[in-house]
C-alpha cells in the first residue's frame, strides 16, 4: 500500500519544492508536475510532488487522518 501526504508548497527552487506538513519542511522534487506555485497543495510520496490537490481536499484527507490516527 502506498501513501501520499498532501503538503503546502511553501519555496521552490527549479524542479525542487520545500513542502510544509505539521510544521515540517522537507524538500521534494517537482518533476512529476507542471506549473506549481508557492502555496499549492501537493501529494507527496517518497520525495515526489505527485498530484497538486485543492486546499480543501489536503484539508480533509489531513482531518481523514487525525481521526485515524495517523497525523
Amino acid at each position: 500500500m502506498c501513501l501520499a501526504l498532501p503538503a503546502e508548497v511553501v519555496a521552490i527552487d527549479g524542479d525542487t519544492a520545500r513542502v510544509s506538513l505539521g510544521g515540517v519542511q522537507k524538500e521534494v522534487s517537482l518533476v512529476l508536475l507542471e506549473e506549481v506555485s508557492v502555496g499549492d497543495y501537493v501529494l507527496v510520496h517518497v520525495g515526489y510532488a505527485l498530484e497538486k490537490v485543492s486546499p480543501e481536499e489536503a484539508e480533509r484527507t489531513l482531518a481523514l487522518f487525525a481521526e485515524a490516527g495517523l497525523a
